[in-house]
């Protein structure tokens, strides 16, 4: 554990050399398949240190972090071509990523708050730096006051624990019974907003629209899955109160996923709308860990790291749009398919993603959650069948409306697109369907 942070360390001095933009890339991509090659596929911790361990589930998010954080140095090659403060960015992105891997690989409950808020730091740099619009001070605002409200509650809660326990060591806490309902309130509100659950959900279109490419591929695919990560590791001991109360989470996220599908099939703005799918799709990934059973579990974990890759895609998919046409509006991007007609393969490939289609993990995820909810009360049904008929609707919306049609007249030319952006979609695409070969993974850490 301690090597890979030692790794990013010493990777952070190249950020203040010349034109090193790509050697940092290229470094990360090493210490990522360096990751790969390790292989801690167990369902007890190893590489235990003083406070770091890896198990599966943290294994699985640790290298998505890597993933997705060296995807987003190859995404923002404008920053690097228009000279946009790069080594800051680099820095930030580096920062960013040890405050992921130190929060996926802490095995104590205060170590893992003390990340998950830090983390919040360096992605308000990334808006507020390099963000688009004039309201990315408001959209950070949202971002931070959303968080860190709810964030509290859940320091108390953990002291109480302490001062009850005298450890918060995750493999210790597992055998605590615990039937205080506030203590569950206030471990649980934090993931919740930071999920974020229908309701509390408003700080992420604004922060997704605001935010730099690199900004909203690290919100979707990693930042979200902080917050499911949490409640797989609290509900460990928090089962006498879910078992309770869990009932009103599943039932907000399952309504709410319906009403944000319906938000997305009018929005114009691409980035919004895959934003707003990411709430959808999280308020099932809610529900299904809501549950409390081992397919919910699995299936959440499972459609965390799917979307955390499909997500950050169409993100990739959208910047790459709008460089070209400067404008993230559906009205202007359309016919796509005269304008950049290679591209359509990939906008194709990732929405077939988007809306679970095999051989994605998607899928795998999608049909776990939807065994583990049904199962849970047959009344959901209805509910989750509105839910899958209007995510594939949006997703065909997107996909339709800015493919076909007649091309805007502002746009005399076609574009090829750069090598650089096809490797990058691959890169996003390929994990995404591979892994379904080695889906055991996924299912067997309980």
């Amino acid at each position: 554990m301690l090597k890979l942070i030692f790794m990013m360390i010493f990777i952070m001095p190249f950020c203040f050399i010349m034109n090193s933009f790509w050697t940092v890339q290229n470094l990360l991509f090493l210490v990522s398949f360096i990751l790969i090659l390790m292989n801690y596929c167990t369902n007890y911790f190893v590489n235990v240190s003083y406070f770091l361990g890896f198990d599966i589930i943290s294994y699985g998010l640790i290298l998505l972090s890597f993933w997705i954080c060296t995807l987003m140095i190859t995404s923002s090659e404008s920053i690097n071509k228009y000279s946009n403060y790069e080594n800051f960015f680099l820095i930030n992105v580096l920062i960013l990523l040890l405050c992921l891997v130190l929060t996926f690989g802490s095995m104590n409950l205060f170590m893992f708050y003390l990340f998950f808020e830090s983390s919040l730091i360096p992605t308000l740099f990334l808006i507020l730096g390099w963000g688009y619009q004039p309201e990315r001070l408001q959209a950070g605002i949202y971002l931070l006051f959303y968080t860190l409200l709810v964030s509290l509650p859940m320091l108390v809660g953990i002291f109480y624990l302490y001062n009850t326990l005298m450890t918060l060591n995750y493999y210790l806490l597992m055998n605590y019974v615990n039937c205080y309902d506030l203590l569950y309130l206030s471990l649980i509100l934090a993931f919740l907003v930071k999920m974020p659950m229908f309701l509390v959900h408003l700080w992420l279109p604004k922060a997704h629209v605001e935010a730099p490419v690199s900004g909203s591929m690290i919100l979707a695919g990693v930042m979200l899955k902080l917050g499911g990560y949490g409640l797989l590791r609290v509900f460990s001991f928090l089962q006498v109160s879910g078992i309770k109360y869990n009932y009103i989470w599943i039932s907000i996220s399952l309504i709410g996923g319906v009403l944000i599908s319906l938000v997305c099939l009018r929005q114009t703005d691409l980035k919004a709308l895959i934003a707003y799918s990411s709430v959808a799709h999280m308020g099932i990934v809610l529900g299904g860990l809501m549950t409390l059973s081992y397919l919910g579990f699995c299936g959440s974990y499972t459609l965390m790291i799917a979307h955390g890759l499909c997500s950050s895609g169409l993100f990739c998919l959208v910047n790459i749009t709008y460089e070209r046409l400067g404008s993230r509006s559906l009205l202007i991007n359309k016919g796509l398919l005269n304008f950049m007609p290679s591209m359509t393969l990939w906008w194709f490939l990732l929405s077939a993603c988007n809306m679970a289609a095999p051989p994605s993990l998607n899928l795998l995820g999608e049909i776990c959650l939807l065994n583990s909810i049904v199962s849970w009360s047959w009344l959901t049904m209805i509910s989750l069948s509105l839910l899958s008929f209007f995510s594939a609707a949006y997703t065909l919306y997107l996909y339709a409306y800015s493919q076909h049609g007649k091309l805007f007249s502002g746009v005399y030319s076609f574009s090829g697109g750069k090598i650089r952006e096809y490797y990058l979609l691959f890169l996003h695409w390929f994990p995404l369907n591979l892994l379904i070969l080695k889906s055991d993974i996924c299912m067997i850490w309980l």
